[in-house]
């Protein structure tokens, strides 16, 4: 078992029940210290290969998941395997794609599905969930 990330990290979002997950901009270098044990990479093309293991969700920039129920399972891997484990989500930005899959790992982790945008914006990064769709898809993320 892989020890989990340093809570004062680069782009590390404690969730209500301690869980820490990472998120980036896969546009920039990867931070310096360990890496990830699981990475979600969520972008539009099959993302660049690396050392760790890792799975590709399709979500091109500025939308949804191309496959929501592939989405909640990914999802939901992360968030499983959160208290163990180093995991991280990224997107070309490290704000949309991934603010907005943080926020739905905040409404599995117990916060209000209204509520999870702004704890994502506070915790993570205050530009994080950029469109109006990616908003309502963290609030449908709860009933689905």
């Amino acid at each position: 078992m892989t020890e989990t990330w340093d809570p004062a990290g680069e782009g590390v979002l404690r969730l209500p029940s301690g869980r820490l997950v990472r998120g980036r901009g896969l546009r920039r270098p990867v931070p310096a210290g360990p890496v990830p044990a699981f990475a979600v990479h969520l972008l539009g093309d099959p993302p660049p290969p690396v050392a760790w293991e890792s799975q590709w969700l399709r979500w091109p920039d500025f939308r949804l998941p191309s496959d929501r129920s592939a989405a909640r399972a990914v999802l939901t891997e992360v968030w499983d395997r959160a208290p163990g484990e180093r995991v991280e989500v990224a997107c070309a930005g490290g704000r949309g794609r991934t603010g907005t899959a943080l926020a739905c790992l905040a409404v599995l982790d117990g916060v209000p599905a209204e509520e999870a945008v702004a704890f994502v914006r506070r915790n993570y990064h205050r530009k994080a969930v950029e469109t109006p769709w990616q908003r309502r898809y963290v609030v449908r993320f709860a009933g689905e």
